[in-house]
C-alpha cells in the first residue's frame, strides 16, 4: 500500500482510546509490553537518573495521549508541557491529568515505573508527582509559523520527541523540516531525547492503517548533525514482538545537546 493511502495522525487523527488498547495496555495479549512499555521507561528513567538532563522546563512531543516515559521527569523539571496536534489527544491526557472517571489505567506503566526505579512501593505517589508536574497540555499545528499560536512558549531546557516525526512527516524531507521546527522550541545548550522506530512504514489503530516516515540509523545520525545536534548516546533495540500491527525492525533511543552558536 502507498503511503499516499494511509491515513496521518495530524491530519485523520486516530481513536486515543483504541491506540492506548493498541500499543500500551496491561491486557495479557498486548504484543508491545516491552518496546511500548518497559524498554522506554528504562531508557528514559537512566537517562533522567544521570542528572544530565534537568531545568525549569521540558516540552513533550509524543504520538498519541502518552505519558509513561516521563515519569521520572517529575524528579528533574518543574514544568513538562504537552504539546499534541488534536483535540481528541488533548481530551485523553487532560482526563487522567484530571484523574477523571473514564481515564485511561496507567497503574500498569506507574508498576513498571517504580520497579524500574527500584522504589516499588510509591506507585501513588509517582502518579501523583507527575499529574502536577505536567503543567500544560497545547495543541500545535503544523501549518501555522509559531507552532503553538495563539500561544507563545518559552525555549525548554530539555525537548521530548516520541516516535512524533514519523508519525506527522510525509517523507524524509518532511521529517527534516519538523525536526527543525520542533528544534526552535529548544534552547541553545539544551538537551533532546529522541526515541522512535526505525523502517515503519505504517501502524494500524482501530483497523485502519496510519502512515509511517521510514528512516534509518544513518538517516537519523546526519538529520541530528545536519541540525546542530550533538549526540551523546545512541541505541538501537532489534524488535522482539510478533505483530501486524505495525511493520517496525528495530526502535531507536538518543539523547543529543543542542550546540550554542558562537
Amino acid at each position: 500500500m502507498e503511503p499516499e493511502s494511509h491515513k496521518l495522525y495530524h491530519v485523520h487523527s486516530f481513536h486515543s482510546r483504541n491506540f492506548l488498547d493498541t500499543f500500551f495496555s496491561s491486557k495479557p495479549e498486548m504484543p508491545f509490553t516491552y518496546e511500548g512499555l518497559r524498554y522506554p521507561m528504562e531508557k528514559f528513567q537512566n537517562a533522567f537518573s544521570t542528572g544530565n538532563f534537568k531545568g525549569d522546563m521540558l516540552i513533550d512531543i509524543s504520538v498519541g495521549p502518552i505519558i509513561h516515559h516521563l515519569y521520572e521527569a517529575q524528579e528533574y523539571f518543574r514544568d513538562i508541557i504537552l504539546l499534541k496536534p488534536t483535540e481528541h489527544c488533548i481530551v485523553e491526557v487532560k482526563k487522567w491529568i484530571n484523574s477523571r472517571t473514564g481515564a485511561f489505567d496507567w497503574s500498569h506503566a506507574s508498576t513498571i515505573a517504580t520497579e524500574v526505579a527500584g522504589k516499588s512501593d510509591q506507585c501513588e505517589e509517582k502518579e501523583i508527582g507527575l499529574r502536577k508536574v505536567i503543567t500544560h497540555v497545547v495543541k500545535f499545528d503544523l501549518n501555522k509559523e509559531n507552532l503553538t499560536d495563539p500561544i507563545g512558549l518559552p525555549q525548554a531546557d530539555c525537548l521530548v520527541l516520541r516516535s512524533i516525526l514519523e508519525a506527522i512527516s510525509k517523507d524524509l524531507d518532511g521529517f527534516v523540516r519538523n525536526l527543525k521546527r520542533f528544534s526552535k522550541l529548544l534552547k541553545p545548550g539544551g538537551n533532546l531525547m529522541f526515541y522512535g522506530v526505525l523502517n515503519c512504514t505504517f501502524y494500524v489503530v482501530g483497523g485502519e492503517r496510519f502512515h509511517a516516515v521510514k528512516y534509518n540509523e544513518s538517516d537519523l545520525r546526519s538529520m541530528l548533525s545536519n541540525e546542530g545536534y550533538v549526540i551523546t548516546q545512541f541505541e538501537i533495540f532489534q524488535r522482539k514482538s510478533e505483530s501486524d500491527l505495525i511493520d517496525f525492525d528495530s526502535i531507536v533511543f538518543c539523547t543529543a545537546y543542542k550546540e550554542q552558536k558562537l
